[in-house]
């Protein structure tokens, strides 16, 4: 009897005849198991999107017309040209700067280079090279500002402009584009009327493309009754000074 009641009792505490203390290990189990499914999951997601964008991608470069897979080909191809140009000038710069008494005069010719690129790009040094001249009629202060902003994104590295018989003005970072209550524009304060003359140093073939893109600045201009000229010239004059302005506030970090 007594064997008996103990066998139910034994019964009674799990069906499947299995220890008690056996459990936690077989849930640890699953909780791992489980852990492990929500990760590959995850992984699963992650591939799935990233091959969804990439198709999206592909489907648009495979819409996009022929001229345009050109000029992105062109685009890359000229901005890779660029940045391998300029890795192998900093290469042998590194190698001059690091090589003794040679390194100390490289360092000084490096310097007088730098020197010189900032006071062209500050409009205080003037410029010549190849680039465009671009003769604007009948257009206001914007036209002219779209101009420029289209020739800096071309690679118009300095640039003046000049009204009818007057001076001419160096553009800057600074320079601003206003229309005239009496007529014409002011540039930087500096009035002048039309035809205005934009003297850019830079390559010419990538800038004049800029200009005549479908939509773009000679388009717009002939788009309200005016008028754009582009002539090519292997070398322009940039002679328009900017005076260097006297800061205030900003102090370079040390």
């Amino acid at each position: 009897m007594t064997s008996v009641d103990s066998a139910d009792q034994a019964g009674n505490g799990d069906s499947t005849g299995v220890p008690e203390k056996a459990r936690p290990t077989a849930k640890r189990s699953w909780n791992s198991g489980g852990a492990l499914i929500g990760v590959l999951l995850a992984l699963f997601g992650f591939t799935l999107v990233v091959q969804l964008r990439s198709n999206n991608t592909d489907e648009g470069l495979a819409s996009a017309r022929q001229e345009d897979l050109v000029r992105i080909l062109s685009d890359l191809e000229a901005q890779d040209t660029r940045l391998q140009a300029e890795i192998t000038a900093l290469e042998d710069s590194q190698r001059k700067l690091t090589s003794g008494v040679a390194g100390r005069e490289a360092a000084l010719a490096e310097a007088d280079k730098r020197a010189e690129e900032l006071g062209l790009l500050a409009g205080t040094l003037p410029g010549q090279g190849p680039g465009l001249r671009i003769t604007m009629v009948g257009v206001k202060a914007s036209g002219v500002l779209n101009a420029v902003q289209e020739l800096r994104g071309a690679g118009g590295e300095v640039m003046q402009v000049q009204g009818s018989g007057g001076q001419p003005v160096r553009i800057v970072a600074s320079t601003y584009f206003i229309d005239a209550p009496e007529g014409g524009i002011a540039v930087d304060g500096e009035r002048m009327a039309g035809p205005y003359a934009l003297t850019v140093i830079g390559s010419p073939a990538t800038m004049e493309t800029a200009l005549n893109i479908p939509g773009g600045v000679v388009a717009s201009v002939e788009g309200d009754g005016g008028s754009v000229q582009v002539e090519r010239r292997e070398v322009v004059d940039v002679t328009a000074l900017h005076k260097a302005t006297t800061l205030q506030y900003a102090r370079p970090v040390s």
